[in-house]
């Protein structure tokens, strides 16, 4: 099956939401303490404090890349960040997704066996996955996957009977 444009999931990033809300109160909590009592040393350097652990949550929070799924007319593209996998749709059989705190796509190709993938941290051994992030749902990984005509992986003991 050949989808005819472009496709696209991105993933929740959890990590990203509490760095970006967790930043901007902090930074106003910082404004506050200073505000109560701007005469006395302690509050604006405790506030000075919480103001730039705030900004730097900030930063963290807007540095954070969620995994993108991608589907085109001819390739599947698991983009994180700088790490980039393209994968013609020739050499895609299947599909399966790991369960666990960090969710996890895998990819096979037409004969069953799992496609090994550089490390995503920049390491040099490889992994049979993509990591996606724990607030991705399995249903929408199951929809876009099907949307390409990509079929899960059957691991049933009892398939072929």
């Amino acid at each position: 099956m050949s989808v005819t444009q472009k496709v696209r999931l991105t993933c929740p990033l959890g990590r990203k939401y509490v760095g970006l809300w967790g930043g901007a109160a902090l930074a106003a909590l910082g404004g506050v303490v200073i505000a109560l009592e701007p005469a006395h040393w302690a509050n604006v350097v405790l506030g000075v404090l919480v103001i730039v652990g705030g900004l730097v949550l900030l930063w963290l929070g807007l540095r954070a890349k969620a995994p993108v799924l991608e589907i085109d007319d001819q390739e599947f593209c698991y983009a994180r960040g700088r790490y980039v996998v393209r994968i013609p749709f020739t050499e895609i059989g299947s599909y399966y997704l790991l369960p666990g705190r960090t969710r996890s796509l895998g990819l096979c190709d037409t004969t069953g066996r799992p496609r090994v993938f550089p490390s995503v941290e920049g390491r040099r051994a490889g992994r049979p996955y993509l990591p996606l992030t724990g607030l991705t749902s399995p249903a929408k990984v199951d929809e876009f996957m099907s949307t390409a005509g990509i079929p899960p992986r059957d691991r049933s003991i009892t398939s072929g009977s």
